[in-house]
């Protein structure tokens, strides 16, 4: 049987021991934690279904998984204190983003 020298206790560990007996024990950065490596993509889309003016704020809101008064709160702040300059990267955001169809 193979055996590996476990570089924190210098103990030799072999296959068959731990609690995955098939995963060379003493090997990877994760000795007996299992992680779930499923990725779901999230797309950004403009709202159809909570919109105020466009749909954009509620689409960022989803996409970040935030409540939307808080993007809404926080896109009025940058148009004030930018002096206009967010209102123009809404109105891109508002051309450039596609539909949320699928609701």
């Amino acid at each position: 049987m193979p055996t590996w020298s476990n570089s924190r206790s210098g103990v030799e560990t072999g296959v068959g021991s731990g609690p995955f007996p098939d995963v060379p024990a003493g090997r990877g950065a994760h000795h007996g934690v299992m992680t779930n490596s499923v990725h779901t993509t999230r797309k950004l889309r403009r709202s159809t279904t909570d919109r105020m003016l466009s749909g954009v704020c509620a689409g960022w809101a989803d996409y970040l998984g935030v409540d939307v008064s808080v993007v809404r709160i926080a896109a009025v702040a940058a148009t004030v204190f930018s002096a206009g300059t967010a209102a123009i990267i809404y109105a891109a955001c508002w051309l450039l983003t596609p539909e949320d169809t699928a609701e």
